[in-house]
């Protein structure tokens, strides 16, 4: 289809730059699915590749559902994901800015994460300027036309008083009951609803197409669909969706150059080609 865009990827896989100054985004780790030994298998790739791209960036952004679920109890926080943790520490601590954005899946942290691993926590979506080029980044859910049933939920669980009642509940049953509903969503297992259908069928498409009509913006960046896209939104603006680390691996890179979608796999990195109905 011809508003469908194919990114232009540098040849170069010379990540070791004296100075930092790239910017990377994943998102859609999911960890804690489907078993505790896959996650740790995914949870060991990604730090391995956190530890390669630390050398040349300067901000990484994790779009949302990282952990397949979370909820911060004020003295107790689910177990697990320590790799992870620690790698964020040590980016942080060599000053490296890490985003992490709140998912479908892990809206309830609050405050443990930024201030054990020094990260910036965003709700929302965020407006960002790099290399002159105007992004606008989130997560995606709830973005766009229908699937209100969803906006409602979301809306609940945002609640702060809903929240307060959750807390309620002993983390032994808090959580593991809300761990087994997350899992058997539609995110975590996947299925037909992560195809590509079409543009007329993507609803963060067509949230693009209303945004900028009251704001210009260069690049919309999202999650949630567990499919890498780029989409030609208007002449001079276009929406990726950054895919998802279940199977793929995939991150993308903004550098001076330009964008660049990579797939990671055996400790290297590929370019990846994203969906093209040509």
């Amino acid at each position: 289809m011809d508003r469908l865009w194919r990114l232009n990827y540098k040849k170069s896989t010379d990540f070791n730059l004296s100075v930092r100054k790239n910017i990377y985004l994943a998102s859609d780790f999911h960890l804690g699915v489907p078993s505790y030994e896959k996650s740790l298998e995914r949870e060991k790739r990604i730090v391995e590749w956190l530890d390669i791209i630390k050398k040349d960036a300067t901000e990484i952004y994790l779009v949302g559902d990282v952990f397949d679920f979370w909820f911060e109890y004020r003295h107790a926080i689910p177990k697990g994901f320590v790799r992870l943790q620690g790698k964020i520490a040590e980016l942080t601590d060599q000053g490296i800015i890490v985003h992490l954005f709140k998912g479908n899946h892990d809206m309830w942290m609050f405050d443990y994460l930024p201030q054990e691993l020094g990260i910036e926590l965003h709700a929302d979506m965020v407006t960002k300027t790099f290399f002159g080029k105007k992004y606008l980044i989130g997560h995606g859910d709830g973005n766009g036309p229908g699937d209100v049933k969803y906006k409602v939920l979301k809306k609940i669980f945002r609640n702060s008083f809903c929240q307060w009642m959750f807390a309620r509940i002993h983390p032994n049953f808090g959580i593991g009951i809300a761990s087994y509903f997350s899992k058997s969503s539609r995110a975590a297992t996947g299925n037909e609803d992560s195809l590509f259908k079409g543009v007329e069928n993507e609803r963060l498409y067509h949230f693009c197409q209303e945004y900028i009509k009251n704001e210009p913006v260069d690049c919309f960046i999202f999650g949630h669909r567990h499919l890498p896209l780029d989409i030609q939104v208007a002449e001079s603006s276009r929406y990726i969706n950054l895919g998802e680390w279940l199977s793929q691996n995939t991150f993308l890179r903004i550098s001076e150059e330009g964008l660049d979608l990579f797939q990671f796999e055996a400790g290297q990195f590929s370019p990846y080609t994203t969906i093209n109905n040509r």
